[in-house]
């Protein structure tokens, strides 16, 4: 049992370490360069009014808006022209049919990318929301780390039960099993990750790794192309942009579900044996200290306490840093049973060869 605690307290002192190399977009840096904000949407009528109106807050200049309607069915287009209002600064463009082979975000934003004049290409997903001072936030930091492209996990509001349990997970691994000294201060590939949402690029970074096209089709592009930029020697960095960009990732039960199932196996290698050890992984360490605590209260050994609060300090740590709900700590024992079950449904549905299916598309 002393082995077990400490091994659990271990890991607060490790995610401790690891969040001071996670930086913070604290600082602004100004340029005469063009910006290019890139963003693709599909049947995204519930989002065209909150995004339009954060990106016309945004301060920098010079800068263009460039967006994709990507064969929408529902009002996108009608709400875009009459959000954007004649504002000079956006242009719509109406995305082509998807090639075979394709995945349809990755190709709406490579043919955003051919729309593009700017220095730096910003790509947003349609539910981000960001604050007026954002591209001079990373400008400072793009140029203090000499890299091609800066990315970040952005606060994600969780507004039903299963996105409180499962997306602020993201954050949770992230911060957690990659060593972010490795993954901002050097090109070793192993060590990156990244988030769609938010990805801001050096334009001749970008063309050097392939763009967009270079990971053509993948599910998991962000984390594809950041891997093909390191190939090249580029560096990546990950900040902490949660103060500065909201991400309304999901809806509803059924959305946060789609979105877990289509990543979270791909995101492993597609490795049945990755999945096995994270289960057991957070088996013993993440579910396992809640009926130990329930022991150890009943008994009134107070040494089974322990793991819970370690892995709770541990939690709210993480969400502290990341903007998240202050009480979200407290349910990790069952965010973990969540991820367990997710990436059991995730692997079975693609050793299965079913596909997942994403904004009424169907991938392999």
């Amino acid at each position: 049992m002393n082995y077990y605690i400490l091994i659990t307290i271990v890991f607060v002192l490790i995610t401790f370490i690891n969040l001071c190399f996670l930086p913070r977009l604290s600082r602004k840096e100004s340029s005469s360069e063009l910006v290019s904000v890139l963003v693709p949407m599909r049947n995204e009528e519930r989002n065209v009014r909150g995004l339009i109106g954060s990106l016309k807050k945004i301060t920098y200049l010079p800068i263009e808006f460039i967006i994709l309607d990507d064969g929408s069915t529902d009002r996108t287009s009608e709400l875009l022209s009459e959000q954007i209002n004649g504002d000079e600064r956006f242009t719509v463009v109406n995305g082509k049919p998807l090639p075979k082979g394709w995945v349809g975000k990755v190709h709406a934003c490579k043919e955003l990318s051919e729309h593009a004049k700017g220095t730096y290409y910003l790509f947003l997903d349609a539910d981000v929301r960001v604050s007026p001072s954002i591209i001079e936030k990373v400008l400072f930091q793009m140029n203090r780390y000499n890299a091609g492209l800066v990315t970040g996990f952005p606060q994600f509001p969780i507004p039903t039960l299963l996105s409180k349990l499962l997306v602020p997970f993201q954050h949770f691994l992230v911060y957690f099993h990659l060593p972010l000294a490795v993954a901002n201060h050097t090109t070793k590939k192993a060590f990156t990750a990244a988030h769609g949402a938010f990805m801001f690029f050096k334009k001749e970074a970008y063309d050097e790794c392939g763009g967009h096209e270079g990971v053509k089709s993948s599910l998991l592009e962000d984390v594809h192309i950041a891997r093909r930029l390191k190939e090249k020697g580029r560096k990546v960095t990950i900040v902490n942009n949660t103060h500065d960009v909201t991400c309304h990732m999901y809806n509803s039960n059924k959305e946060v579900w789609s979105g877990f199932l289509k990543n979270i196996y791909i995101g492993l290698g597609r490795n049945p044996l990755s999945v096995a050890v994270l289960s057991l992984f957070y088996s013993i360490f993440y579910i396992l200290p809640l009926p130990l605590a329930v022991y150890g209260l009943l008994s009134g050994d107070w040494r089974y306490l322990v793991p819970l609060l370690a892995i709770w300090l541990q939690t709210f740590m993480i969400d502290l840093v990341s903007n998240q709900a202050k009480w979200h700590f407290l349910v990790m024992p069952f965010a973990a049973i969540c991820f367990i079950i997710i990436m059991w449904a995730s692997m079975l549905r693609g050793l299965k060869k079913q596909g997942y299916v994403w904004k009424g598309r169907t991938y392999s």
